[in-house]
């Protein structure tokens, strides 16, 4: 009587998330071809196929998508039971940096969500050094930040470069003063946008601060000014008018996981919250 492998099915639940070998074996810590093989074996027992394998990207078949919720109440019902009637679940806490969020904020929530019935999520958002502080202090298990200063250590999880994002209806021409969409001090992006511009000689006055990047991104979409945003994070609607208006090049910024759990169950959900991250931002 052929039987499914727990460790196996998630495996399969974790591809059809991150429709990826790579992004899956990154946040299993194993090999893909050791992903590969659980997914042979799974298809094996099943008698069906259940993904579909290109270049660039991992699919679910008709008869995949079909298992997927029996495969996740599967994993639930063995999560409940190993926990017990009343598990008691670890709190995982996140800081993430405004600007380093982006879109890919809900689908990391989603299958960090999804993944583990025995975590809960606090996430709190803030300014760079704010969080870093924080987790310094011991309020975070694991950042998502900008890189500061000269501070060594993190995992890498992209590089984003940056750019001068306005409506294309805004009207700015070089020698008038150019209006700023950005956030409070102390924003780091603020901070070097600022210096970028008296280094040019470029006259600035703040038109909007916001509370957050959705809000600097919003003033910048409805034309009342230029706002410095990653090209990943900047919405559809605006343009890049930096090349265009000789307005000084900005550098690119890497977004840093910092993190110092050891529980197994927090440490899963931190291979699949980098593993995600690079498969949106891919």
């Amino acid at each position: 009587m052929n039987t499914l492998d727990i460790d196996t099915v998630k495996a399969f639940l974790l591809v059809a998330e991150l429709q990826s070998f790579t992004r899956t074996a990154e946040a299993l810590g194993a090999t893909q071809a050791a992903v590969s093989m659980k997914l042979q074996r799974l298809e094996t027992v099943i008698g069906k196929r259940l993904v579909e394998r290109s270049p660039r990207a991992v699919t679910l078949t008709a008869d995949g998508a079909a298992f997927l919720p029996h495969a996740r109440a599967l994993i639930e019902a063995h999560d409940r039971a190993l926990s017990g009637p009343s598990p008691a679940r670890r709190r995982l806490t996140l800081g993430i940096s405004d600007h380093a969020a982006g879109p890919e904020l809900v689908p990391l929530l989603e299958r960090l969500h999804s993944l583990s019935s025995q975590l809960s999520l606090s996430v709190t958002t803030g300014f760079s050094r704010a969080i870093l502080d924080a987790y310094d202090a011991g309020e975070f298990d694991a950042v998502v930040v900008r890189q500061e200063g000269s501070r060594r250590g993190g995992e890498m999880l992209t590089e984003d470069e940056f750019g001068w994002f306005a409506a294309k209806r805004l009207a700015w021409r070089r020698g008038e003063t150019l209006p700023l969409a950005v956030l409070a001090p102390p924003c780091g992006v603020r901070a070097y946008a600022v210096r970028a511009l008296d280094k040019a000689g470029i006259a600035w006055s703040e038109s909007f601060v916001g509370g957050g990047v959705m809000a600097v991104a919003a003033a910048a979409l409805a034309g009342l000014a230029v706002a410095p945003l990653a090209r990943r994070i900047a919405p559809l609607g605006l343009v890049d008018i930096g090349p265009a208006a000789s307005l000084p090049r900005l550098a690119s910024s890497r977004v840093m996981l910092h993190s110092k759990v050891s529980d197994p169950a927090k440490l899963a959900a931190l291979r699949t919250l980098a593993a995600t991250f690079r498969s949106t931002v891919a």
